[in-house]
């Protein structure tokens, strides 16, 4: 079992940049995959980006060449680096780990 705790979201400009961090409660080392989900405002929860215990990083089209997925095992922290940010990936962010842990989400809202 895994606790998961979000954090690094709020208020920015378009073109600006925000760097969430989920911080697990036990060591992340042997955590399969580790990701990023969002959801917006009547939307359905979607992928953003995830990375595996291999260090493996996949990124949704909307997250490429804008978002960055790391890891830090001494940490037990995964990051998700948000720049060139637009009014579209205003969303609830959630960090996940397998099999099915879930943080309780930070607010990340890019204004126009």
């Amino acid at each position: 079992q895994v606790q998961l705790v979000e954090s690094g979201g709020g208020l920015v400009q378009a073109g600006g940049s925000l760097r969430l961090s989920c911080a697990a409660s036990r060591n992340i080392f042997s955590i399969d995959v580790m990701g990023w989900y969002r959801q917006a405002p009547g939307k359905q929860r979607e992928l953003v980006a995830t990375i595996t215990s291999g260090g493996r990083t996949n990124y949704a089209d909307s997250a490429k060449g804008r978002f960055t997925i790391s890891r830090d095992t001494a940490k037990n922290t995964v990051y998700l680096q948000m720049n060139s940010l637009k009014p579209e990936d205003t969303a609830v962010y959630y960090c996940h780990a397998t099999t099915n842990y879930w943080g309780k989400g930070t607010q990340v809202t890019v204004s126009s």
